[in-house]
C-alpha cells in the first residue's frame, strides 16, 4: 500500500466526476423547487423491513442523458479525512419561507416620516381656514397675542378686579349661543340704555339657579357694546370658582359704597333687588314680583344723579321648575334653599339641564333722578315711591309680555 495511488472517495478513479451516476428524476425535481446548490441529494433511507429499491430504476447512467442535462463539475474533494471549506453563505433579503412576509422598513412602518414639511404646511393652513375662515391669519395673529398678553401680564384690570378682555372673548362668549340658540332672547327696548355714562339697571329676579343676570350681561353686551357690571349677594363671592369668574366679569359686592363709586365711575350697573327670595321662589308664585328690600338701590342712584332702566325678564321661570325644597339639607349646606323640580334630582345631573322656553327681555324708558334736589336720598319716603314705582313698572310689563308670548317654549 505503500506505493498504491491514493484516488479520492467517491470518484470511481476519475477525480471531479463523483459517482458517475446523475440524480434521479425526484432527486431533480427537489433541487429545482428548494435551489440546492451543493450537489445531488441524497438517496432517502428505506424504511425498516422494506425491501431495497434497485439502482436500475432510480438512476439512470449519465451516458443515457442528453448533454444539456449532465450536472455541472464539482470541484475535487481533498486527501481522505481533511473537511472541504464552508464558503459563507451571504443573507438574502428573499423570503426564505412561503408566506412569510418581509421585514418592513422604516418607512413603511412610520408612514408620516414620508410627509414633507410642505405637506404639514399645507394642511395646517387648510386647518385653519376650515376654523377661522378665509381671514384666518388676522385671527390667528390676535389669538397669540392674546395669549402673549395674557403670559406677560400686559393686560388692564381695574380695581374691582374686571378683565374686559376675558370678559369678552370667552365669559360672554361662551354664554352666547346659549341665549340665542337654547332660549331664543328677545330683546326690546335697547335703545333706552343710555350709550355712555352710569345708568342703573333694575331688574326682577328668577331661575331657580341665577342665569337670568348673564343672560342680561350678554344682551346688553351684544346690543349695546356696554358691560353690564352686575351687583351680587354675599354667596358669590364665598364661593371658589364662581367668586374668580365673578370677579372678572366685573361683578362686585352689593354695598351702597361699591354701587356708587361705579355709578359715578360712569359704569352701568345692574341689580335684582329680589334677591335670593326671587330666584329661588316656587314656580307657583312665578312673575310674582317680591319685596324690593330697603330700596338702597335707588338711594345710590338719586346720590350719582344717574338714571333708572326697568327691566322685565320672561321666560326664566321655567328652565328649573321649583315644586319643593329640602330647608334641613340647605341648612346643612349653606345655602338658602335645595330645589327640587320635576327633573332635579331625580335625573342626577341631567337634571341640571335648563329647559329652552323661549325670553324676552324689555328695557323701560329711563327714570330719572336729576331732577331731585340734593340730599333727597336722605328722605325715606321719596325713596319708597321711587322705588315702588320701579317695581310697579316691572310687574307691569310682565304682565304684558306674558301676554305677548305664544307659549312657554314657542
Amino acid at each position: 500500500m505503500g506505493d498504491a495511488e491514493i484516488i479520492p472517495l467517491g470518484t470511481r478513479g476519475q477525480p471531479g466526476r463523483g459517482t458517475g451516476r446523475a440524480p434521479s428524476s425526484a432527486a431533480r425535481g427537489l433541487a429545482g423547487a428548494h435551489g440546492a446548490p451543493h450537489g445531488p441529494p441524497r438517496r432517502a433511507k428505506p424504511p425498516a423491513g422494506a425491501a431495497p429499491a434497485d439502482p436500475a430504476e432510480d438512476d439512470l447512467h449519465e451516458d443515457d442523458l442528453p448533454e444539456d442535462d449532465l450536472p455541472e463539475a464539482e470541484p475535487a474533494v481533498g486527501p481522505v479525512g481533511v473537511p472541504d471549506p464552508v464558503e459563507p453563505v451571504e443573507p438574502s433579503t428573499a423570503p426564505t419561507t412561503a408566506g412569510r412576509r418581509a421585514a418592513a422598513r422604516t418607512q413603511e412602518r412610520n408612514p408620516l416620516a414620508q410627509v414633507s414639511p410642505a405637506q404639514w404646511l399645507g394642511a395646517l393652513q387648510t386647518a385653519a381656514r376650515e376654523v377661522f375662515g378665509e381671514q384666518w391669519e388676522p385671527q390667528l395673529a390676535r389669538l397669540l397675542a392674546f395669549w402673549r398678553r395674557r403670559l406677560t401680564g400686559d393686560y388692564p384690570v381695574d380695581e374691582y378686579g374686571f378683565d374686559a378682555e376675558v370678559t369678552e372673548r370667552f365669559l360672554l362668549a361662551a354664554v352666547r349661543p346659549l341665549a340665542r340658540s337654547w332660549f331664543r332672547i328677545e330683546v326690546r327696548g335697547a335703545e333706552n340704555i343710555p350709550e355712555v355714562g352710569g345708568a342703573l339697571v333694575v331688574s326682577n329676579h328668577s331661575g331657580t339657579i341665577p342665569v337670568d343676570g348673564a343672560m342680561t350681561m350678554v344682551s346688553v353686551h351684544d346690543h349695546t357694546g356696554r358691560f353690564l357690571r352686575p351687583l351680587g349677594a354675599d354667596l358669590v363671592f364665598r364661593l371658589p370658582v364662581v367668586s374668580a369668574l365673578a370677579r372678572k366679569a366685573g361683578a362686585t359686592l352689593a354695598c351702597q359704597e361699591d354701587a356708587e363709586r361705579m355709578l359715578r365711575g360712569g359704569e352701568l350697573v345692574g341689580v335684582w333687588p329680589e334677591g335670593f327670595k326671587g330666584v329661588g321662589k316656587p314656580y307657583a308664585e312665578r312673575y310674582k314680583l317680591q319685596r324690593f328690600g330697603r330700596g338702597g338701590f335707588v338711594s345710590a342712584a338719586l346720590r350719582t344723579g344717574v338714571p333708572i332702566v326697568p327691566l322685565a325678564v320672561v321666560g326664566a321661570e321655567e328652565i328649573y321648575p321649583m315644586i319643593g325644597n329640602v330647608p334641613a339639607l340647605a341648612r346643612l349646606l349653606g345655602l338658602p334653599y335645595v330645589p327640587i323640580t320635576p327633573l332635579f334630582p331625580w335625573l342626577g345631573p341631567l337634571g341640571l339641564v335648563p329647559l329652552p322656553s323661549k325670553w324676552l327681555l324689555e328695557f323701560g324708558e329711563p327714570i330719572r333722578t336729576d331732577d331731585y334736589e340734593p340730599g333727597a336720598a336722605d328722605d325715606p319716603m321719596l325713596v319708597f315711591d321711587v322705588t315702588d314705582q320701579v317695581r310697579e313698572t316691572i310687574q307691569q310689563t310682565l304682565y304684558r309680555l306674558l301676554m305677548d308670548r305664544d307659549s312657554v317654549f314657542g
